[in-house]
């Protein structure tokens, strides 16, 4: 009995789980463990060998678990060491990692910034699913604690950032970090904003970045700003201080694109409704003082709100002389706002373009410019000018040809005025 006492049961091939307070209590330690591994591939680089940096951090993937510790490994090779919540270094008297961003040269130059950039370009080509990580957790983490470091670190950050993003390797939505109420006030967001941009654009265009911003979800850059100085004035100034002139230029056009859009769709709504004509330009003027618009850009979308309304008949034939009545007829609402030759230019151009965008009132455009004109919409002057140097390359031929008649009488009138006086 003692000795069948003494024989405990067991199972053969079974594996004992440890307890989950002893598994949470080890995990606590693994990035530290996997941090001193990196930096044991990295202690013998040679300073500034991007190329040795590079080969020890592929050859490291092959036995270090890169993809459960990404998180550790982006913050080694942007800030040189692990990061506890609030920013701070894990204080445990491992000393910074031989190779990480913040070595950059003083003053910071986006060139030499690229370099670091570049040996994450590699590593992550070689371990794509790096790239992940990095966008969606290392980036945006990292970013959070942006109004924790000195300026200079700031700045390599904002590059790298800018870089990364320019190479796809980031997407933009890692910015909305920045929008934090603590880092948008005294312009930190702004600013950081500004140099992630500086640097992008040295490698891409202004076209190039709209596309990144607007596929990672950035459609406001107002919301980097302090909430006293959202409007779209000070965001131009601030661009245009930064030495990014392109960005503002970028911002303004698409605000007015929004604002034409909404110009447009009260146009067709007011019409719709069956709103007397007076009513119509009372709205367009209260609406011009809220949010203004350039005149040149508001007259072109008047124009297309109102042919926008006009319903066309099937027969084609019959089109030409419903465009003339319909214009004539709506010609009161444009007119108001058809102030100087600039304007008026800008109008006769987007009659060009809409004749050539829809044909069925090509052959009328010449008679549409004699209306408008008829209606005081548009001056002598301005088809005059229009003619000789300012129209749109589309189909300049084909309406500079038809609109000659006109404009040679115009012409003839003028020099019959001047004699007689």
């Amino acid at each position: 009995m003692s000795q069948q006492a003494a024989a405990k049961p067991s199972l053969q091939g079974v594996r004992i789980k440890a307890r989950k307070g002893a598994v949470k209590a080890h995990a606590k330690h693994e990035p530290t463990i996997f941090r001193d591994q990196v930096l044991k591939h990295l202690e013998n680089v040679p300073p500034n060998d991007f190329d040795a940096v590079t080969n020890k951090l592929v050859q490291a993937g092959s036995t270090l678990e890169y993809l459960k510790y990404a998180d550790a490994l982006f913050e080694l090779l942007l800030v040189g060491g692990l990061l506890q919540p609030g920013g701070q270094y894990v204080d445990d008297g491992t000393p910074i990692s031989p190779f990480s961003l913040l070595n950059a040269k003083e003053p910071v130059e986006v060139a030499d910034v690229k370099q670091y950039v570049e040996v994450l370009n590699k590593l992550i080509r070689r371990y794509k699913y790096l790239q992940r990580p990095l966008e969606e957790r290392s980036l945006p983490n990292l970013l959070q604690y942006m109004n924790r470091w000195p300026d200079v670190q700031r700045e390599k950050i904002s590059y790298a950032i800018g870089l990364l993003m320019s190479q796809g390797l980031a997407s933009a939505s890692a910015l909305s970090s920045l929008t934090k109420d603590h880092l948008v006030k005294n312009d930190l967001s702004a600013n950081v904003v500004s140099l992630a941009f500086r640097a992008y654009l040295s490698a891409q265009s202004m076209e190039h970045l709209a596309g990144t911003l607007k596929r990672g979800g950035i459609r406001d850059l107002l919301l980097f700003f302090p909430p006293s100085k959202r409007d779209d004035r000070t965001l131009d100034a601030h661009f245009r201080a930064a030495g990014l002139p392109q960005v503002a230029d970028w911002w303004t056009k698409r605000q007015y694109a929004s604002l034409k859009e909404a110009v447009i769709a009260q146009l067709r709504e007011m019409l719709a409704r069956g709103d007397t004509h007076a009513d119509v330009v009372a709205a367009l003027r209260a609406r011009q003082d809220e949010a203004p618009l350039p005149e040149a850009e508001l007259v072109s979308c008047i124009w297309q709100g109102l042919i926008a309304s006009v319903e066309w008949s099937a027969r084609q034939d019959q089109n030409e002389a419903l465009a003339l009545r319909e214009i004539a007829g709506f010609s009161d609402i444009i007119e108001p706002f058809c102030n100087g030759p600039k304007t008026e230019v800008a109008l006769i151009n987007t009659v060009q373009v809409y004749c050539y965008e829809d044909t069925r009132i090509i052959k009328a455009f010449p008679q549409v410019l004699k209306v408008l004109y008829n209606k005081d919409c548009i001056s002598d002057q301005a088809i005059i000018y229009w003619h000789q140097k300012g129209s749109k390359p589309q189909g300049r031929q084909h309406f500079l040809q038809a609109a000659q008649p006109l404009v040679k009488f115009l012409q003839e009138e003028e020099s019959d005025d001047e004699d007689e006086e």
